[in-house]
């Protein structure tokens, strides 16, 4: 069987991991890199399987990935406002209208008014919403579980570095603060669901 990489190797290209991004622009870019090229295509195809069996879910009562994107921060950060969830997201507040309005119409989400400023909408699962975000979080949960288990005991910090390290430097201490608050699904009162 054809090793379909060597289709895509360039003659005379190192396939030696970068270790840095002046070794990429040495190199005139990701692209000349085949070994960054399929870590590309191992990124693709782990979300797609990542993903595969939420969508089919999704699928069965007509709401897609960002109903799924909505549902797992309200459902992590119960209270959440709004305004946060869109700077979270990286969406404009009419694309979030939409799927948030379904969300709350079909009695997955509520809305609150703050407690402090009443033009606040503060953000919640309710109990078909946590049992929802739960179902949806399961394959996921059981697959990084297994992926870490088959990786080795040392995996889960290098996994966690390398995601850090993809995301945006700008927005890293936001992302690290929410993954420090993210105690799991919450009630309206801010009690443990």
């Amino acid at each position: 069987m054809t090793d379909i990489n060597e289709q895509i190797r360039r003659p005379g290209a190192d396939t030696a991991p970068v270790t840095g991004a002046m070794d990429i622009a040495a190199r005139g870019g990701p692209e000349a890199d085949p070994a960054l090229l399929n870590l590309v295509e191992l990124l693709f195809f782990a979300y797609r399987d990542f993903t595969r069996e939420p969508d089919k879910i999704l699928e069965e009562i007509g709401f897609g990935r960002a109903h799924h994107r909505v549902l797992h921060f309200v459902n992590r950060h119960s209270g959440l406002r709004v305004a946060d969830l869109l700077d979270i997201l990286k969406i404009t507040k009419q694309s979030l209208g939409r799927v948030l309005k379904q969300l709350v119409d079909e009695g997955y989400i509520m809305q609150e008014a703050g407690k402090t400023d009443r033009r606040e909408r503060r953000l919640h699962t309710t109990a078909r919403g946590r049992e929802l975000a739960g179902r949806l979080a399961r394959p996921q949960l059981s697959r990084i579980a297994h992926a870490l288990e088959a990786s080795g005991a040392q995996s889960q910090i290098f996994i966690e570095k390398f995601l850090g390290e993809m995301i945006s430097e700008a927005d890293r201490a936001q992302v690290s603060r929410l993954l420090k608050t993210g105690a799991g699904p919450r009630g309206r009162n801010g009690d443990p669901a």
